[in-house]
């Protein structure tokens, strides 16, 4: 990790993001016609679904956003984004109570909502975005009103909303950690007033509840008071989420200058790497067990090229915090096996879903589930990591 190599690789990065990720969803997942981003793409970037996602639509504004504000400006970029809002503020809220829907049709009209508000999260975002490169007040109010409304939904209102019942009351790390990485764009983008305070607060949720420093591990659900409930979704284990939430972590204690936050980050990254690093093949498990039992979902040795984006951005941003040799070592392990297996090097971009053993299981190159999000974010900052100043 010398500095000729730090400068390949942050060409590497920056080449991958400009001249194939982004390249392929522009080309084809662009709807000239309705607006949006459709994100059911094969391999080669043949539509095999005009459904929409709503995360997608907002995932892709916020990309597009982020490089337009701080990669280059670029007028496709700004344009693209402002349509997928466009679209979003067309038909992605249901009138009647204001929440956003998970999946439309091509044309907006709904098909489904979730429990959840992660979509008002991933809109607050790419509104912040907009509000930044437009300076559009009304964009800048969007944002906070749906981060407030996703906070009030899962965590700082009495009536949040939680998928189980008061029979086995649960807390899931999935919300605060989202809610902590909502803040920081936010705060980067719109100034948002009480970020700080509020990731404080976040991150004290994840300490007292879901990190366990007696078991070493990250839990992804505990009761409601952290205890470990020996059921098959206490001891669910999800790496690619926790290693995820552990780069944000390291990177609000440098924000800071906050050396304790930055470690526990990597001790969070520590154990889960040792828990879902497969020995045997390579690659993150997508779900291990708590006690080493069975896991009741049957796709939890597959490999989702997610958790891998994850786990390359948070091994590099441990080893440039530690300049410790073992972090430098996972990052090219993990960065060489994610390459050498989900990359489509032909035709562009990655495929989403490896069998076990690191083969292919899917011709799939986008769903409701994966859009031009985690790969691009994990190529934008690790080129900014190592330094491109391009």
């Amino acid at each position: 990790m010398n500095d000729a190599t730090q400068r390949q690789l942050a060409d590497a990065y920056r080449d991958a993001l400009l001249e194939d990720t982004l390249p392929f969803w522009l080309q084809h997942g662009v709807d000239h016609k309705f607006g949006g981003v459709i994100t059911s793409l094969d391999a080669a970037g043949n539509v095999i679904d005009t459904d929409k996602g709503v995360w997608q639509q907002c995932r892709f504004a916020w990309l597009l956003g982020e490089l337009h504000n701080n990669l280059k400006a670029d007028e496709t970029w700004l344009r693209v984004a402002q349509r997928c809002m466009d679209f979003v503020d067309r038909n992605c809220f249901d009138p009647l109570d204001g929440r956003l829907w998970f999946q439309v049709t091509r044309t907006g009209e709904p098909l489904r909502k979730r429990r959840y508000a992660f979509s008002e999260s991933f809109a607050a975002i790419a509104y912040g975005e907009l509000a930044q490169a437009t300076g559009d007040d009304l964009a800048a109010q969007k944002a906070e009103r749906l981060f407030r409304r996703f906070l009030n939904h899962h965590l700082f209102s009495p009536e949040a909303k939680s998928k189980f019942t008061e029979t086995r009351p649960m807390r899931s790390l999935g919300f605060p950690m989202i809610g902590i990485a909502t803040a920081q764009q936010l705060r980067d983008s719109i100034n948002y007033p009480g970020a700080d305070d509020c990731i404080d607060r976040l991150i004290d949720l994840i300490r007292r509840f879901h990190i366990r420093e007696d078991l070493e591990v990250v839990l992804e659900n505990v009761g409601v008071d952290g205890q470990v409930l020996d059921h098959f979704d206490g001891r669910l284990l999800n790496p690619g989420h926790a290693i995820e939430c552990s780069w944000f972590l390291m990177q609000e204690g440098q924000h800071r200058g906050d050396r304790d936050l930055q470690q526990l980050g990597c001790r969070m990254l520590d154990w889960m790497w040792q828990r879902g690093w497969d020995d045997d093949h390579g690659g993150l498990f997508s779900f291990v067990d708590l006690s080493g039992k069975p896991v009741s979902e049957y796709w939890h040795d597959m490999k989702f090229w997610w958790p891998h984006c994850e786990a390359v951005i948070a091994t590099l941003m441990a080893y440039q915090l530690t300049g410790d040799a073992r972090y430098a070592r996972w990052y090219r392990q993990v960065h060489d096996w994610a390459h050498d297996h989900f990359a489509d090097p032909e035709r562009g971009e990655w495929f989403g879903y490896l069998h076990h053993d690191g083969t292919v299981s899917s011709q799939l190159k986008g769903n409701l589930w994966k859009g031009p999000f985690h790969l691009p974010r994990m190529q934008l900052i690790c080129s900014q990591l190592l330094g491109d100043r391009r």
